[in-house]
């Protein structure tokens, strides 16, 4: 159609401009112009063959299935993924046939399809250590996002600064007075959980008083007593439908907040939770994590990235209205 050989269309497909090839302007631009008058497209399968990438991009959930709510904790970080994948020119392959073994999705089985992309991100609270082990072992390229330990060498993750992000807020909570202080967590081994407590551990060295406590929302009533009862003044809650909870029971005991007890809340909601309540705590940079990662992992596939990625953001601390002063002893109920 535009009476030039098929070398010279593929010249101007893959927009060669070596020294010893020269295409006459108005030779490319008739080629261009049949190209959009047909709407050609390149067979993705060939580029491959070609190239050796096809410029997609996996993503697999270790969740059951992706939740659809806007407020949910993963929605944002799917924003961000499909933000930078467009900036770089990437299509997302979400892997939706992999089984659930013993309540978790499962990556490798007998239909794996992983090798239709060119590398994948991983997005999940807990991520199984014996799956990472084997993408590290078969050199398959892939970005987890959230920080992971090593799997039989470093894994390669975007992730939040949770351990500094605590730190800060327990020393606020110190420099506002308060001496007992609870970290009430959810009883979880996932490492997002373990840097959390790293920070309270760490910044809470100076407390005269200093524990956890595993609670859930459903055990707000006895979770409060049990604060009250060894005289904490403040509580740095990991689960943010948990601090809602226990802000309710303290009202329902005649409590003031934070008057008689502090409540801190370590990150966002996992799902909406209803509240007029701004609670003091900070914000998981999730559309970063997701636009990182894929800058990650484009590096990784390309062979750009030099030796291990593995990157923490900073966490936004937000002045809520649920940390101050402690009362008095005299003066708590």
């Amino acid at each position: 159609m535009a009476g030039v050989s098929q070398a010279t269309v593929s010249l101007v497909l893959n927009n060669r401009t070596d020294a010893d090839v020269r295409i006459a302007p108005e030779t490319r631009d008739r080629v261009l112009r049949v190209i959009a008058e047909t709407g050609y497209a390149a067979d993705p399968a060939a580029r491959r063959l070609a190239s050796r990438f096809n410029r997609i991009i996996g993503v697999f959930t270790y969740e059951p299935a992706f939740p659809s709510g806007s407020r949910d904790f993963f929605h944002p970080f799917l924003l961000g993924i499909e933000e930078y994948a467009e900036r770089v020119g990437c299509d997302l392959l979400l892997f939706t046939s992999a089984p659930v073994v013993d309540g978790r999705r499962r990556i490798f089985h007998q239909d794996n399809r992983l090798r239709l992309a060119d590398g994948c991100l991983l997005l999940g609270r807990e991520i199984d250590g014996a799956e990472l082990d084997r993408l590290n072992r078969d050199g398959f390229p892939y970005v987890a996002v959230g920080r992971r330990d090593d799997a039989s060498g470093p894994v390669p993750y975007v992730g939040a600064d949770y351990a500094t992000a605590v730190a800060r807020l327990v020393e606020r909570a110190l420099r506002d007075g308060h001496r007992r202080l609870t970290y009430v967590g959810m009883g979880m081994t996932a490492e997002s959980s373990q840097d959390r407590r790293r920070g309270f551990d760490a910044a809470a060295t100076g407390a005269e008083h200093a524990r956890q406590l595993v609670a859930a929302a459903g055990e707000a009533d006895a979770a409060v007593d049990e604060l009250r009862a060894d005289g904490s003044t403040v509580a740095f809650v990991e689960d943010f439908a948990t601090a809602v909870a226990l802000e309710s029971a303290a009202r329902r005991r005649g409590l003031s907040v934070p008057g008689d007890l502090s409540i801190v809340t370590l990150g966002d909601p996992t799902s909406p939770v209803p509240t007029d309540i701004a609670f003091t705590g900070f914000h998981i940079p999730r559309e970063e994590m997701g636009r990182q990662a894929v800058e990650v992992l484009t590096g990784v596939i390309d062979g750009s990235a030099a030796g291990p990625q593995q990157r923490l953001l900073p966490c936004e601390l937000v002045e809520g209205d649920t940390l101050g002063a402690p009362e008095p002893a005299v003066g708590r109920h």
